[in-house]
């Protein structure tokens, strides 16, 4: 089994990489599962995995640099043994550090695993942005790396591109850079997979064979130990559902997922104008989801339909994290905007309250439900 670690900072495109590299691998006649950590406790991406018919657990109780460690042992443990999968591949929370997973599977010392080089991406579209607001902690990410894909680059300058690729060599010069774009199926994709995964096709024919990279010890002084991710980034979270007691239609959730971006990006520049971070919405209708992404008070809001009937009442699920804004105030904006925008499309809606990242998770959850009649 080959495990491959696949980290970067809030919206630098993990779960899109992810997900194209499981279902190519399969394709290509792998056997692949996947771990999602999330952070909070609703799972977000691990649905969308899963609506592409790619095994997938999520781990989503806590940060994956402390609490975690025992639980992600022994679901890599029972993976190994029940399910005997050719590729892992594990996502961390983009709030994770994620040499830390790499370490703790290398000293599980699993007979046939390979622990691949540890992939840290970037979004290159708002890196500049990234060392602005969250410089010390996207400094540890990319000072853990072995491997640091320049995401998106379909979204750069081409004038830009070679300034960034040497800016980030500078921060590690011991890693590989190379640069992707996740949504496109071009040279860099292949060579990026090959330089990760060595001898796992992905295409029939190969330009070039890369080798893998050597693992070298860093000679940057390692995070106390005792300040986790979560501290470290700066950054405050806030994830949450909605059950909605009826079926919506598909435009419908379109626009409640429209409305609730739309408002959420204004209020939260309102108190942190050059906020970075991710923002992550899933509204399910009767035949399909809407997800929304916004990574950044510069970026765009994207969305994206994924064709999937849904069983049982829909959901809407909800990721919030940024930075410069009190977890509080976070979790007040987030409710208090879906609340208005559901009532006001007559949607019916049950909300069950989250703790999320407290690291005490003995908390009672109390349910509001909420009719509009």
């Amino acid at each position: 089994m080959k495990v491959l670690v696949v980290g970067g900072f809030l919206g630098s495109g993990k779960t899109s990489t992810i997900l194209r590299l499981g279902r190519e691998f399969s394709k290509a006649g792998k056997k692949v599962a996947i771990i999602v950590n999330e952070i909070g406790e609703i799972g977000l991406d691990g649905d969308v995995i899963s609506k592409y018919g790619l095994d997938t657990t999520e781990l989503t109780n806590g940060c994956i640099c402390c609490t975690l460690k025992v639980s992600m042992k022994t679901t890599i443990s029972l993976l190994y043994k029940n399910y005997n999968p050719d590729i892992l591949l594990v996502e961390p929370t983009g709030i994770a550090f994620p040499h830390v997973i790499k370490e703790d599977v290398k000293l599980m010392n699993l007979d046939g695993v390979t622990v691949q080089p540890l992939v840290t991406l970037i979004d290159g579209s708002r890196f500049k942005q990234l060392m602005k607001e969250v410089k010390n902690f996207a400094m540890r990410q990319i000072i853990d790396a072995e491997i640091l894909g320049i995401n998106k680059v379909d979204l750069i300058e081409e004038i830009r591109i070679p300034i960034l690729e040497e800016s980030v060599q500078q921060l590690n010069p011991k890693a590989k850079v190379i640069l992707l774009s996740a949504s496109k199926a071009d040279e860099h994709w292949y060579d990026f997979v090959e330089l990760a995964m060595g001898d796992v096709p992905v295409r029939e024919e190969t330009d070039q064979s890369v080798s893998e990279i050597p693992e070298e010890e860093s000679d940057e002084v390692p995070m106390e130990a005792d300040l986790n991710s979560i501290t470290a980034s700066g950054i405050s979270s806030y994830a949450t559902e909605y059950k909605l007691t009826e079926g919506i239609t598909p435009d419908m959730a379109k626009e409640v997922s429209g409305e609730v971006m739309d408002s959420l990006k204004r209020k939260v520049i309102e108190l942190s104008p050059e906020f970075v971070g991710h923002i992550k919405l899933f509204v399910e209708s009767d035949s399909n989801t809407i997800k929304t992404n916004l990574t950044g008070f510069d970026q765009d809001i994207t969305t994206e339909l994924i064709d999937t009937a849904t069983e049982g009442l829909p959901r809407l699920k909800i990721l919030s994290a940024v930075s410069s804004i009190d977890r509080e105030t976070l979790a007040n904006i987030v409710n208090e905007t879906i609340s208005e925008k559901l009532s006001k499309q007559n949607i019916d809606f049950s909300h069950e309250k989250t703790h999320d990242h407290d690291h005490d998770h003995g908390h009672a959850k109390p349910i509001d439900i909420i009719k509009n009649n």
